[in-house]
Formats: C-alpha cells, sequence, structure tokens
C-alpha cells in the first residue's frame, strides 16, 4: 500500500508547497425582513482576509438606509456590523442581493434571508456566482446542495486535511486497516463537527489549528520509522485507534468554517447535514484518485531509488512542522 501511493503523493505534496492550509472563512450576510417594509441587516467578515482586498455587501437598489448609525461588534476571529435599512412595500421577495468583491478576497459569502412570510433562504454566493434574486420559494433540497458544495470545497481546499488523510494511507498496510482507519477518522470528525457546531464543544480555533498540524507532524514522525522498528508501537498495530482520536481534533477544524460565521440557529441543522455530507464526498473523492494513481503507477516507483520513497513522509513533516510554528506565532 504505501509504495503505490508514493508517488502518487509526490505530485500532491509538490502542490501542495505552493499553497496555504486552508481556504478563507466565508463571510455572513443575513437579512432579516421585521415588518413594515423594515429589514435588519448583519454583515459579518473574518478578521482574517487577504491584504489590500474588501468585500462589501448589496442591499436591493431601492432599500434605503434608515434608524440610527451602524453598530460595530469585535471578537478574536470576526467583525459583525448590523443596521436597518426601509424596503418600502415591495420588500425583498424578487430583489436582488448579493456580495461584491469575492474573487478578489478568494473567499465566499453564506447568505441567510429571513422573510416576512416566515420563509427562510439559505445559500452560498462565490465569484462566479456573486447574487441571487430572492425566490418566492426555497427549495430545502437546495440548500442542502448548496452545503454539500461548500464542504467539498472546504475539505478540497484544506490541504492540512488531506495531508493527514494521505498520511493514513501510508500507515494502513492493507485493505482491512485502510477501511479501517480511514472509516475511525471519518467518525472522529464527524462527532466533533456536529458538537462544535452545535455548541456543545467549544473551542479556541487557533490552538485547534496548531494541534492539527501537530497531528501531521506525528503521523510523518511515525511513518518515517522503518517498519520493522515500528511493528509494536500502537500506531502501527491499531492506525484506527489514533485515526479515530486524531479525527475528533480535525472535527473542531471543520466546524470553524461554519461556526465561526455564526450561523443563526434554524440554519444549523441543514448547514451541518450538508457540509458534512461534502466533506465526506471530497475526502472520499480524494482517497480513490490517490489509491487510482498510486496504482497506475506503481511500476515507475518500483524503478526508483529506495530512498525516493521516504521523500514524501519528510516532505509531510516538514510542511507540518512550518504550519505549527506559522499558526503557534498569535498564540506568542
Amino acid at each position: 500500500m504505501p509504495g503505490r501511493a508514493a508517488l502518487a503523493g509526490v505530485l500532491l505534496l509538490a502542490t501542495v508547497t505552493v499553497a496555504g492550509a486552508h481556504a478563507l472563512s466565508p463571510a455572513l450576510f443575513v437579512l432579516r425582513e421585521v415588518g413594515g417594509g423594515d429589514v435588519e441587516v448583519t454583515w459579518k467578515i473574518p478578521l482574517l482576509r487577504i491584504a489590500g482586498s474588501e468585500i462589501r455587501p448589496v442591499v436591493p437598489a431601492h432599500c434605503t438606509v434608515t434608524g440610527g448609525p451602524p453598530t460595530t461588534a469585535e471578537d478574536s476571529e470576526s467583525l459583525t456590523t448590523r443596521w436597518r435599512v426601509d424596503c418600502g412595500d415591495a420588500g425583498l421577495v424578487g430583489a436582488r442581493v448579493g456580495v461584491e468583491g469575492l474573487a478578489a478576497a478568494k473567499t465566499d459569502a453564506l447568505l441567510r434571508l429571513e422573510l416576512a412570510d416566515g420563509r427562510s433562504v439559505d445559500t452560498v454566493l462565490r465569484a462566479s456566482e456573486p447574487e441571487i434574486v430572492v425566490p418566492e420559494r426555497a427549495s430545502r433540497l437546495d440548500v442542502v446542495g448548496e452545503y454539500v458544495r461548500l464542504g467539498i470545497e472546504h475539505i478540497v481546499t484544506g490541504y492540512d486535511h488531506l495531508l493527514f488523510v494521505f498520511g493514513l494511507l501510508l500507515l494502513a498496510t492493507d485493505w482491512r486497516r485502510l477501511v479501517a482507519t480511514v472509516t475511525a477518522f471519518t467518525l472522529g470528525h464527524s462527532i466533533t463537527l456536529t458538537l462544535a457546531v452545535l455548541d456543545v464543544a467549544r473551542v479556541p480555533s487557533t490552538p485547534v489549528e496548531v494541534l492539527i498540524a501537530f497531528s501531521i507532524f506525528v503521523l510523518a514522525v511515525e511513518l518515517a520509522r522503518p517498519a520493522s522498528a515500528g511493528d509494536g508501537t500502537l500506531m502501527r498495530r491499531r492506525p484506527w485507534l489514533m485515526a479515530l482520536g486524531f479525527g475528533l481534533l480535525h472535527g473542531l477544524g471543520f466546524a470553524g468554517v461554519l461556526r465561526a460565521v455564526g450561523l443563526p440557529p434554524e440554519a444549523i441543522p441543514t448547514a451541518l447535514f450538508g457540509f458534512n455530507v461534502g466533506i465526506e464526498l471530497g475526502q472520499l473523492a480524494f482517497v480513490t484518485v490517490i489509491l487510482a494513481l498510486g496504482t497506475a503507477l506503481r511500476p515507475v516507483v518500483a524503478a526508483w531509488p529506495g530512498w525516493t520513497r521516504a521523500v514524501p513522509v519528510y516532505v509531510m513533516g516538514s510542511l507540518a512542522a512550518c504550519w505549527m510554528i506559522e499558526r503557534a506565532l498569535p498564540l506568542w
């Protein structure tokens, strides 16, 4: 199993070295009709963003700012601004709303509309689709589909999580262990993703990100040991136990993209289900691609000098160490 995945891993790691560990967290844009044409606006953006970039909410053209000046609140991860607009008798239905600047900021925005008739609309705005026309009726299936897509995008651009899964592929020595190990990792991060989004388990994001990088480093150290020397370690004998434990940690990292933006409670069940499904689909696709590439390129890998098979592991450990230092700096 390790030999077949080695060359595919080299290709993956070559991409990772020129990329960050995560896409930026999305913004949150909430429009809530409170009656009489009044609409409460909430705009929440992460503090971490690309220098020089700016994203701006776009309310319907016929709406005018009313009431007092906007109020702003800041926490360790985000900046939230609230104000009111008057949209008259027309309201929000049929109007265009969106967010400008998503392409330059390389991020998305979660849009939530709470309409006067009791309906709610949840969707994800992207650089390719930065605005929508407020529909008469929102399909729950469409909402789930949007969050599935967001989950897939998050795992595909979450290079630290993918790197850990790649390490699991190298650690598992046969198909039975591979299935058990990947399943345990999935179970672990699904549990803490759910608990964190439901606010049952709340842990600061910065220490979590440091520990996620540490989990990759620990796995790389184990993989760097000669297999014969590591046969007696618990990680080698029962890799699924390690995968379950570190999966609990990675789930807290997955939850950050949903929890940090402060989704309204009513949106959490739909968002959680779709986002988790998207993560699992993205992870499954990644495992399938790596194993397929490893199998196809096995003859090429077999012809390489033996020392080249250690290259992916050392690159993996080096990246993990860099991420640990980078993420720990804010704590100092």
